[in-house]
């Protein structure tokens, strides 16, 4: 194992309990404890995100960048990248999770043509590919970036110009190709300009139609180059955008059946773009899980005090809970997993702050997994639901459901049953009972 980034980690880190006060240690994720019929390792499927963690340099819409990298020296741009890629491998296997993810300008930099950056990306893939070799650290899914460079300001497969619109599929192609060299198990789009400004110069209908017409190539290169990866798509509500096309699970869901494309994605969920959405976490995953849509999830939180993406690392252990009895309701994530798309904060300036900040995230998930396994197990929600809606499952209620019946048919049950009795929904004795199994 490498110590060149990373020398006051000696060790992978361990997994002590929850009475551990060693800081550099796991208090509740024991990566190979059973929870059920699968080991934690299994149920949660850690990612580290390349982009944040390696790439990220504290710098902020106020701020120069605060963080300096060893890893981020070199005067050369692929020199950077070798080395960047080397402390990535290394992290890893400190830390001990089993996947990364990264876009496409992460690992390799942007070149002065297009040409250019598809030699740099396909150097640097040849170099991953063998350290994942060494390592056993597998790739769960890549994206491109079509948002940093000044010439997707107006979008990537939305944009109004065909000539952008071209370049960005001939970098999806290209990214694809590198996820599939790497055996990447998901690829993932994320329009981060993909929406409007103003609706004063934009044609909307026409952008979506382009988007759909975009995923559709997508679509078809895949099974063209026979890669069994699974597609999702990231909702975001907006920022950089003003309003994206890919709102929230819901407008994206609708997106995919209107223009034929339901049954080639999933969605990846992240924490933050639902509370933007203006919606919970769980909700977000749960409107994806209802349609058999959630795929994957970027695990993180934002600030509630702040209107932007902070993308902070996960703490809240109610959020993990709630979040993982969806998941574990939905007999998990299958091909995806939990990527902390997360930062550190601009003040976090040492290396050692990364470890920190993914062993907190990696506790506070472990710990919802094991709360909402017990809650499952024991039937302590989910019995309230079913006798909250036991009235559909015979009488008036399953006819009604079973299409036996229509308004005239219910008119006539109603008048002979006369005034219908409110039930208690039981709210505060639930949430009760939530703060019950986290204490």
């Amino acid at each position: 194992m490498l110590h060149k980034f990373f020398p006051k980690v000696e060790k992978p880190i361990a997994y002590e309990g929850k009475d551990s006060k060693n800081p550099l240690a796991f208090k509740y994720y024991n990566k190979d404890q059973k929870v059920g019929n699968k080991t934690m390792a299994e149920h949660l499927r850690f990612s580290v995100a390349y982009w944040h963690t390696f790439k990220g340099n504290g710098k902020d819409i106020f701020g120069d960048p605060s963080i300096n990298r060893e890893w981020d020296k070199a005067s050369d741009p692929m020199d950077r990248a070798k080395d960047t890629l080397e402390a990535a491998f290394e992290f890893f296997q400190k830390l001990g999770v089993d996947y990364y993810c990264f876009h496409d300008r992460d690992i390799a930099p942007e070149g002065a043509t297009f040409a250019e950056s598809c030699k740099n990306l396909e150097i640097i893939v040849a170099a991953a590919k063998e350290l994942q070799k060494e390592t056993g650290v597998k790739l769960l899914w890549g994206t491109a970036n079509l948002f940093g460079n000044p010439v997707f300001s107006q979008g990537a497969g939305s944009n109004p110009n065909a000539h952008i619109m071209a370049l960005a599929a001939a970098q999806i192609k290209n990214a694809i190709d590198a996820t599939k060299e790497l055996g990447g198990e998901n690829y993932v789009f994320w329009g981060g300009r993909e929406g409007y400004e103003t609706l004063l110069n934009t044609d909307l209908k026409r952008e979506q139609e382009q988007m759909a017409r975009f995923f559709q190539m997508a679509v078809d290169y895949k099974k063209k180059i026979g890669f069994d990866v699974q597609f999702l798509i990231e909702p975001k509500p907006a920022e950089p955008s003003k309003h994206q096309y890919d709102f929230d699970s819901a407008s994206t869901l609708y997106f995919l059946k209107e223009h034929d494309l339901y049954d080639h994605f999933k969605l990846n969920i992240e924490a933050n773009h639902a509370t933007l959405a203006g919606h919970t976490f769980e909700h977000e995953l749960s409107v994806a899980s209802a349609a058999g849509k959630l795929g994957s999830v970027d695990a993180n939180r934002g600030d509630y005090l702040l209107g932007w993406d902070t993308d902070q690392f996960p703490t809240n252990i109610y959020d993990t809970t709630l979040a993982m009895m969806v998941i574990l309701n939905q007999n998990g994530l299958g091909k995806g997993g939990l990527n902390f798309d997360a930062k550190v904060r601009r003040s976090s300036i040492d290396p050692m702050d990364l470890f920190y900040a993914h062993i907190g995230g990696m506790d506070t998930f472990a710990r919802g997994l094991l709360i909402a396994h017990e809650m499952i197990k024991d039937k302590a929600i989910s019995s309230f639901v079913d006798e909250r809606y036991k009235s559909f499952t015979s009488g008036i209620g399953a006819d009604i459901m079973a299409g036996k019946v229509g308004f005239e048919e219910v008119e006539k049950w109603v008048l002979s049953a006369g005034n219908p009795v409110l039930s208690s929904g039981r709210q505060e004795l639930i949430e009760n009972i939530i703060n019950q199994y986290i204490h």
